[in-house]
């Protein structure tokens, strides 16, 4: 029976600390757009992006190179 006088406080505390973690995410916006990322995923843009090459011969760092075209330099 010793161990509730441990076991009450420490459960107290964790439920505390839970409840804050979550008023912080809803005060933070966490739960503002459920929809918004199901939807994203169907939006799919598929047209290509144009490849730029930097001064130098180097490519563009959001276009890296494919895997065919390291053989060709």
């Amino acid at each position: 029976m010793e161990i509730l006088w441990i076991m009450i406080p420490v459960s107290l505390f964790i439920v505390l600390v839970m409840g804050g973690i979550f008023w912080w995410s809803v005060k933070s916006g966490q739960f503002d757009d459920l929809d918004g990322p199901a939807y994203r995923i169907l939006v799919d843009d598929d047209t290509p992006r144009e490849k730029t090459t930097l001064p130098g011969g180097l490519e563009d760092e959001d276009n890296p190179p494919n895997k065919s075209d390291l053989g060709r330099q």
